[in-house]
């Protein structure tokens, strides 16, 4: 119904347009964007942690700590006496007794410090994250439908803390000499896990609900699929590394593109103590290595089929992110083979521990962009 006009109104005078409101999808968009930051500060320091936790594992550091303590521990020892009492309970572990024994204090001090580190780098990013949840929280400036999120963040941090202490706790007792590798393996993938929601939350809040919601209109699903498909075995791929880790099988090996003459190692079922078969997936040097090359060489095909099949994308940026995981798969696969032939050099390995970490991220990218396309301008076409 038109509006009723004033009959002294004059004939060329304008009605005061309203004020524009915010769309209801906009309210309670919170502080978007400085908790953005906060999250990629989180994110740098987990991926730090997994990377010290990759040298601790490396330096064979982890059972250097005995005990789990999550307040008292963060201080370490400050006189002659606080180092005696500490090297005196490693003394007391199956890794001492059986494989380091007449290790000097000194010695003992260099793998101490790689595991506290490790350690007090766990401790800084559950401050870090509970600083700034409370803080965000009590000024109330969470979007909605953020808090649950953030929170479960948290959660899952507490709880690898948690899991950590559990796979140390692997190594302290019996004839171990190692922590349990299927125990690493679940560490090290929940800290992916972890890395993996959160560049995913902090590619959704760079952008607002409204933008996020007409991007989903031009979701290419089939591509999402394969991005989806790729996250999962590349996962598969991450813990099937942990397991190489675990059982130092990375340095058994130490030919491409055979495996000591052969393609399947004529060991690989051996199981030392007579065990069932299927340890040999965990416990077989042979075996776990073999395993993790034939996931390697799945991934990268997957990748290349990915890749041919996002060229079909309308959306430029979407072709980019493909490109990007085409190209650093590409060098993970040789960063791996280096790996191999080094025995797993402290460097090499490091770094290809890093290239995994790059690849999980950039693969996240490539299927944020699937599910949310960064369309062209009109002016400019489809970038």
């Amino acid at each position: 119904m038109a509006q009723k006009r004033s009959i002294f109104e004059e004939v060329g005078e304008k009605a005061q347009a309203p004020a524009p409101q915010p769309g209801l999808i906009d309210r309670g968009s919170g502080a978007r964007g400085a908790i953005r930051l906060w999250l990629a500060l989180i994110f740098v320091l987990v991926a730090a942690m997994i990377l010290v936790g990759g040298l601790t594992r490396l330096t064979d550091s982890g059972l250097s700590i005995t005990e789990w303590k999550p307040i008292h521990g963060a201080i370490p020892p400050l006189n002659d006496a606080a180092w005696a009492e500490e090297f005196a309970k490693y003394q007391a572990t199956p890794e001492y007794q059986l494989q380091n024994k007449g290790m000097s204090l000194e010695a003992f001090k260099a793998i101490f410090w790689w595991e506290w580190g490790h350690r007090q780098l766990g401790r800084v990013i559950g401050l870090v994250w509970a600083l700034g949840f409370v803080a965000f929280w009590a000024t109330k400036r969470i979007p909605a439908g953020w808090t649950g999120r953030l929170l479960a963040l948290g959660a899952l941090g507490g709880l690898q803390g948690a899991i950590g202490w559990w796979m140390v706790a692997s190594g302290l007792t019996g004839t171990m000499v190692e922590v349990a590798s299927y125990r690493l393996a679940t560490h090290l993938g929940i800290a992916f896990v972890i890395l993996g929601l959160i560049a995913w939350y902090v590619l959704l809040l760079s952008r607002s609900e409204a933008q996020l919601l007409q991007a989903r209109r031009g979701r290419e699903g089939r591509l999402f699929s394969l991005a989806t498909g790729l996250m999962h075995l590349a996962f598969v791929q991450v813990l099937a590394g942990a397991l190489v880790a675990g059982i130092n099988a990375g340095r058994a090996y130490p030919t491409w593109p055979d495996m000591s003459g052969e393609f399947f190692p004529s060991n690989a079922l051996y199981v030392p103590d007579g065990g069932a078969v299927w340890r040999a997936f965990f416990e077989n040097e042979g075996m776990v290595q073999f395993v993790h090359r034939m996931i390697a060489y799945l991934l990268v095909a997957f990748v290349v089929f990915a890749f041919i099949r996002s060229r079909r994308s309308a959306h430029g940026v979407t072709r980019t992110a493909f490109l990007a995981v085409l190209c650093v798969a590409l060098l993970q696969l040789a960063l791996g083979i280096v790996t191999a032939l080094t025995e797993a050099h402290l460097h090499v390995a490091i770094t290809h521990q890093l290239g995994a970490i790059l690849l999980w991220v950039l693969i996240i990218r490539a299927r944020f962009f699937t599910q949310y396309p960064v369309a062209g301008s009109i002016r400019k076409g489809t970038q």
